[in-house]
């Protein structure tokens, strides 16, 4: 079985580009771009080799897994390209539910997952971590603001000693290719950036993500260069900070840095 984009997709105008083995679908996006891609695009292989996350931290897809990149040339500030993200996890987590259910109905009896959007970026199965998602930006000299947007999911296989325990859909009974995968992502993500819409529907976006979000109500603690951040997991703004009840009653905005929930937070805020 090959890549190929779902009817969506392609009826949107979304090229492909598909590769046996790359260093980096993000990467390659975003060269693309320099090169005068300006797309609807999406990069997408089954083994990545060199692969990053957030904070630059290796994501290595070893064969089997997905990795996927879609590329959207768009005149929107940096700080609007950020919200792009919460639409893609958005995205992400309904092409899991699809192929989910396809999977579930093939196999009677097996357990109907649920996937949860982490903040800022992953997604998770069971407290455990089974994508990882990035975006990234970048002024094109001839006009408009280059935005990547990729995920790496674990479908065969998960890597080990992670801050966050992680996971793959063949370990939790889902068996399901990455093309298959693949396929209803690309037809998810026309729906999501539909309302999305540059930003301008990041309201729906909001309520739609928090619905899906891990942790809510829940302790959490924020590790942000040398400071620590504690409190309740209250909402996101309309900006996607995530928002912290502290102890006193403040609510502080957290723009980036490391997350602990639940019983984690405590031991990440030590």
């Amino acid at each position: 079985m090959t890549f190929s984009l779902g009817p969506k997709a392609i009826s949107a105008g979304y090229g492909l580009a598909a590769f046996d083995q790359i260093g980096s679908t993000n990467a390659e996006a975003m060269s693309r771009a320099r090169d005068g891609e300006r797309g609807p695009m999406w990069f997408v292989t089954t083994e990545q080799t060199a692969g990053r996350g957030r904070r630059q931290r290796a994501w290595i897809a070893p064969r089997g897994n997905l990795a996927s990149s879609v590329l959207e040339v768009m005149d929107v500030s940096p700080a609007v390209a950020a919200t792009m993200g919460f639409a893609f996890g958005l995205a992400h987590e309904t092409a899991l539910q699809r192929v989910s259910v396809e999977a579930n109905l093939r196999l009677a009896g097996s357990d109907q997952l649920k996937y949860l959007l982490k903040w800022p970026n992953d997604i998770l199965v069971r407290g455990q971590k089974l994508c990882g998602l990035l975006v990234e930006a970048e002024a094109m000299t001839d006009g408009g603001l280059a935005v990547v947007a990729g995920i790496g999911t674990n479908i065969i296989a998960a890597p080990e000693g992670t801050p966050t325990p992680a996971t793959s859909l063949a370990a939790l009974g889902v068996h399901v290719g990455a093309e298959e995968l693949f396929a209803a992502l690309s037809d998810a993500w026309v729906e999501f950036r539909g309302i999305w819409d540059n930003g301008r529907g990041f309201g729906d976006i909001r309520t739609l993500w928090l619905e899906r979000a891990f942790g809510v109500g829940e302790p959490v603690a924020i590790q942000t260069g040398t400071a620590k951040v504690e409190g309740t997991f209250d909402t996101i703004d309309d900006t996607g900070c995530l928002i912290v009840r502290t102890a006193d009653g403040r609510r502080m905005p957290i723009t980036a840095g490391e997350v602990y929930f639940g019983a984690a937070a405590s031991v990440g805020a030590a």
